[in-house]
């Protein structure tokens, strides 16, 4: 790689900055953005006796935004004011501690069962075409704006009780079982605990052995002195820090990659399944994903010091392109107060060989990310090929299979998670349950979860290939992951986060419009009131021979 980095369509500014034919902080874009713009840019309209395209695009995305926040604040408040379907641990128990701060929004309001499905379903549905409306008007979006709207949507679902499922209080459970019964989660199911604990009458999962990482497992168990209370919110605060510093690294990868880094962070930032049902819905994704993240951000930000530059070049990097149809933020490179937030725009980096750290801490946080969650297991091979210094990464991941392995040797022996039983639960709607429908086998059955499997393990070899060779190895990571998601048994709505930072990244539009599908069909499935809707084409995956006794394994391992 040259030291000399170029920029298709920018060049380097004096003192090392890249330009990427972004005008200077404080002034707007007026043409169209790459990728086909808005139109034919403002002086062509003046003539017209029409608004300039870029107005509208700018009223309609802030119109957006702002409806984002205020349904996140009605499904939140909602949700706080009672007991009901929209946060399942309230039917058992619902103190004011697990209903947060803003159950007085909901409270005037007295809906039933059927209305709060149909108000679940609105609201998000209409967060789901803001989200549509802010990623097609973001080159005209201010940034301030745009990041206050993320951070407020953050906060919001924070403040409310467990949406969804009960997973947190699972998390919970399991590391009270260690800390004060003294019972490994790892070898002993949750059943065989006091019934008394707080947690376990909150948890569902009391017939399975814990199938959590053990890094995340260790985390749970340092909560546990906080007492309940204290813990979950100890939880929701830190699993909201971690998506807020995920949001930070997507935002410097893209400037490392000369992309637009507000249409990248909004891409992951604002999506509905990511912020309803993820963050809503407490679950440790986002520790996983932080993780994954930050090792990109290393190997990115070792890559661009070896370039000399604080972006990568276009030419240069194989991960090169702009962000397909997202144009430029309103506010080249974030500056100003935003710059200081998200850390601004590209800084000039010395040139010259990097220091091995950042490729080695690449190497550590992977599998720190895998022994949060196994997910991340996939893409050790094909970062790990596609990585400048394979060595340094490969040093890296062996200290941290040494240092975390040690510490789960000494937590809890020589007994690992719980995988091979959770793999076996089929989400009833799930895509390949409805493939194996289509074919006549009334679902997923054990010969097409067998062939899934292969098709997953031939997409990992094929990507670690191709990251190899052609050194894109974020591009890879996406494919793979989106493979993962696709063939997937156990697929749930907030796992598109997996795979949403990598396609914000990619080069390309083909990940983002695969990113896109796969929220749409995830969100449709997991809508209330879609049951009605997929009824009404005689599908009834829970009425087949394999559906009924996929439903029964599930129910045995919760109750």
């Amino acid at each position: 790689m040259s030291n000399e980095a170029t920029t298709s369509g920018g060049s380097v500014a004096s003192g090392g900055l890249p330009t990427n034919g972004r005008p200077p902080v404080g002034e707007r874009r007026v043409g169209p953005g790459p990728g086909g713009g808005l139109g034919g840019g403002a002086a062509a309209e003046r003539g017209s006796g029409r608004p300039p395209s870029g107005s509208l695009a700018l009223v309609a995305g802030n119109v957006a935004l702002g409806a984002m926040v205020v349904l996140s604040l009605a499904i939140v408040g909602i949700a706080a004011s009672r007991a009901s379907i929209l946060s399942p641990p309230s039917h058992i128990e619902f103190p004011g501690w697990m209903a947060g701060p803003l159950g007085f929004i909901g409270r005037p309001l007295h809906p039933g069962q059927t209305a709060l499905k149909l108000i679940l379903s609105f609201a998000a549905g209409g967060m789901f075409v803001g989200y549509l409306v802010v990623l097609a008007s973001v080159s005209r979006l201010r940034a301030r704006v745009a990041i206050g709207a993320v951070v407020a949507i953050q906060v919001i679902f924070v403040l409310g009780p467990p949406l969804s499922l009960t997973d947190a209080f699972n998390y919970l459970n399991y590391g009270r079982m260690e800390i004060v019964h003294g019972l490994n989660p790892y070898t002993t199911i949750p059943a065989l605990e006091p019934p008394s604990d707080p947690t376990f009458l909150l948890s569902n999962w009391h017939q399975l052995l814990s199938p959590y990482g053990p890094l995340f497992t260790i985390f749970s168990f340092a909560l546990v002195p906080l007492g309940v209370a204290k813990a979950f919110w100890a939880l929701k605060i830190s699993l909201m820090v971690a998506n807020l510093a995920t949001l930070r690294l997507v935002w410097r990868c893209a400037e490392l990659l000369g992309r637009d880094p507000l249409a990248s962070t909004l891409f992951v930032g604002l999506n509905p399944l990511v912020v309803v049902w993820g963050l809503g819905g407490d679950h440790n994704d986002f520790f996983m994903v932080f993780l994954v993240m930050l090792a990109f951000y290393l190997l990115l930000e070792a890559r661009a010091r070896r370039a000399g530059v604080g972006a990568v070049g276009r030419h240069e990097a194989a991960e090169t392109g702009e962000l397909g149809g997202a144009g430029e933020s309103g506010e080249a490179g974030g500056g100003g107060r935003l710059a200081s937030f998200l850390d601004g725009a590209p800084r000039p980096i010395g040139s010259g060989e990097a220091g091995p750290g950042r490729e080695f801490g690449a190497g550590f946080a992977l599998i720190a990310a895998v022994a949060i969650k196994a997910s991340a297991g996939i893409l050790l091979p094909v970062v790990l090929l596609g990585a400048g210094r394979r060595v340094r990464v490969l040093a890296g991941m062996v200290a941290g299979a040494i240092v975390l392995g040690g510490a789960s040797l000494y937590a809890f022996g020589l007994h690992l998670p719980n995988l091979a039983q959770q793999s076996t639960l089929t989400t009833l709607a799930g895509l390949p349950n409805v493939v194996g429908s289509v074919l006549g086998l009334g679902g997923e059955n054990d010969a097409m979860k067998t062939i899934l499997d292969g098709v997953l393990a031939v997409a990992i070899v094929a990507c670690a290939a191709w990251s190899w060779r052609t050194r894109r190895w974020i591009a890879a990571s996406g494919v793979v992951t989106l493979v993962l998601l696709v063939t997937l048994s156990w697929a749930l709505p907030w796992y598109v986060l997996w795979l949403l930072p990598l396609a914000a990244l990619a080069r390309g539009r083909g990940l983002r419009a695969a990113a896109l599908a796969l929220t749409l069909y995830l969100f449709l499935i997991w809508m209330p009131e879609m049951t009605a809707v997929i009824h009404a084409f005689d599908y009834k995956p829970s009425l087949t021979r394999l559906g009924q006794e996929r439903q029964q394994k599930t129910l045995l391992l919760l109750h």
